[in-house]
Order: C-alpha cells, then sequence, then structure tokens
C-alpha cells in the first residue's frame, strides 16, 4: 500500500529524499551512506523493537519505498543527485518569488520561517533534533520525515533570498486547520501477505549490478556494507568469495566460501566457489609437481645438468 506524505516538499510533489534520510539537502556523499547505513541497521528485523505485525509491515515498506530508493537516488548515480538538487533549488526559488508560503504544522519549520543571519545555524540544529529520533519508532517515522520535509522547504525557500518573513501571520505559517493537510497513517493490514524484505537487498543488488560489469572492487565495498548489516548472510558471503576470487585474492576468497558453507552448506555460490577453489588448488598442485619433476629430470641427466658436467665425471 503507498505511503503518502502531504507536508514539506512532498506538497509540492517532489519526492524529499534528504528528508527520507533524515540528512541536509546539500549533504555529501559521505553523509548520505553514513546515514543510509544507520538506518538500514535500525530497521533490521533482527535490532528494531516492534508492537505487532501492522508495524513489522510498516516498517518493511518505509525500507523498501522510502530508504531503498532515497539512496538510490542521492548515492548510487551522482548526475541524478545532481538534477535532484538543482530541481530543489529551483522549487524554492519558485515558491519565493511566488510569495505563497506553504502551510507547515512543526513549530520547529515556523520558527526557521523566523530565523535571521543566523539561518544555517537554525536550520542544522533542527534537522538534528528531528533526525536524532527519526527512526526510534516505527509508528513516528512518517511524521518525522514530513517535519523535516518542512524544514527544507523553509530552508530552501529563505536561501532563495526573496522572502524574510517577520511574523508567522505575515508569512502566513499558521497550524493548517483541521483537513487541510492529510495526517499520515500506518498502511492498514490487508490479508495478502506481502514479501518481506531485507536491508541488504539493495547492497547485494548493487553489487551483482557491478560483478555483471567487472567491477568487483566495487562490488566488494557493497558486499562488506551488507556484512556489516547482516553478518550471517550466507548468500553474501558466497558472492563475496566469487568477488575476491575473481580479484585473484585466494585467501580472502576461501574465508569467505567457507563462511558462507559453515552458515548453509547448499549456498549455490558459496558450492560454486568451492569447486573454483578447488580446481585452482589441483592446478597448483599440478604445476608445483611438473617443476619438481623437470627438476629432478635435470638433476639426473646429464650427471646433474651443468654441475654434473663440471664434477659428475667419475673419479680417477
Amino acid at each position: 500500500m503507498p505511503i503518502h506524505i502531504k507536508r514539506g516538499l512532498f506538497q509540492c510533489e517532489i519526492a524529499d529524499h534528504s528528508a527520507v534520510l533524515g540528512i541536509s539537502v546539500r549533504a555529501d556523499m559521505q553523509q548520505v551512506r553514513k546515514q543510509y547505513l544507520k538506518i538500514t541497521r535500525l530497521l533490521h528485523p533482527d535490532i528494531r523493537k516492534l508492537k505487532d505485525e501492522s508495524e513489522e509491515k510498516l516498517a518493511d515498506e518505509i525500507l523498501a519505498k522510502l530508504v531503498n530508493p532515497a539512496y538510490e537516488e542521492l548515492f548510487k548515480d551522482q548526475s541524478r543527485r545532481s538534477e535532484h538538487q538543482l530541481l530543489l533549488g529551483q522549487m524554492g526559488k519558485r515558491l519565493a518569488e511566488e510569495g505563497k508560503f506553504p502551510l507547515v504544522e512543526s513549530q520547529a519549520a515556523r520558527e526557521l520561517s523566523q530565523a535571521g543571519a543566523n539561518l544555517d545555524l537554525v536550520y542544522q540544529n533542527s534537522l538534528k533534533t528531528v533526525a536524532s529520533e527519526q527512526y526510534q519508532q516505527i509508528d513516528q517515522v512518517i511524521d518525522k520525515i514530513a517535519q523535516i520535509s518542512e524544514l527544507n522547504l523553509v530552508y530552501l525557500m529563505r536561501k532563495a533570498g526573496s522572502l524574510q518573513p517577520k511574523t508567522p501571520a505575515q508569512v502566513n505559517t499558521k497550524v493548517a486547520p483541521t483537513g487541510a493537510v492529510k495526517s499520515e497513517k500506518p498502511p492498514t493490514r490487508n490479508s495478502g501477505k506481502s514479501k518481506k524484505t531485507s536491508p541488504i537487498d539493495p547492497c547485494v543488488s548493487r553489487a551483482r549490478e557491478y560483478m555483471d560489469k567487472n567491477n568487483f572492487a566495487q562490488a566488494i565495498l557493497e558486499l562488506r556494507d551488507a556484512l556489516q548489516l547482516d553478518p550471517k548472510s550466507s548468500h553474501t558471503h558466497g558472492l563475496l568469495g566469487i568477488a575476491y576470487l575473481k580479484q585473484n585474492q585466494m585467501g580472502m576468497a576461501k574465508v569467505h566460501v567457507n563462511k558462507a558453507l559453515q552458515i548453509n552448506p547448499q549456498e549455490p555460490m558459496a558450492v560454486e566457489g568451492k569447486q573454483a577453489l578447488d580446481k585452482l588448488t589441483q592446478k597448483d598442485k599440478t604445476t608445483t609437481s611438473s617443476h619438481s619433476s623437470q627438476e629432478k629430470s635435470s638433476h639426473k641427466s646429464g650427471k646433474g645438468g651443468i654441475w654434473g658436467g663440471l664434477f659428475g665425471g667419475k673419479n680417477k
């Protein structure tokens, strides 16, 4: 069931990925990745504390429909990230020029609209406060995202320069009347069971894409991130073993292949990796044995090769 948010930038028909991740609209790539990993840990089934099945389903939907797409947009593709930030800036400028300040509900957003020269400081402090609580309780996540999106909207309009309100009444920042803004409610339960998502799915999916492009170094980074989220994933260990194998890092390949087989002896990727390692090991043994035989033959023929030619004569 779709998750509807009708506050902040969302009311302008813009998916506010920064609000979803709880980061500034000007956050860099490192901040995006760090926050994404933090959130996926909080949403991990073994960590999050949920009351019932409805909260469990909501957590899965938030991860699949909001968090993962936000990360894909802001981190995976640099060009898409740049386009998104440009879009946000243009939206803030357009709204400021129109002089129509959208309705905001949160006190933090109203206070930000009144900030003076310390606009950036107030924005960062308010954002940090809300983001620190954003994913602590699943039933409050949507509201926290909406609050941050309101902060983002006010900040962008203020940075555009043409809107500097003095009082809430002057800029129409009063709380929206009942019914003006739809309240966000968790999706209702339905009889059908949706497929559960795992926090590591995006990392593994990206790793496979990198491996298809023979970019095994980047695939290894993604798989290592996945193991931070779920150290007991046999599939991830097996896939990482294959990636290391492709990089000719036999020691690391063996470690992860064996770990995968220890967790699940039937893991296909680990079985494939084990077979490849066994072939390489057998090949090394054959090569070593061949070299050894050649050396022995060399020593015997000509009474020891060049040494035999010099010292191999019979004693007189």
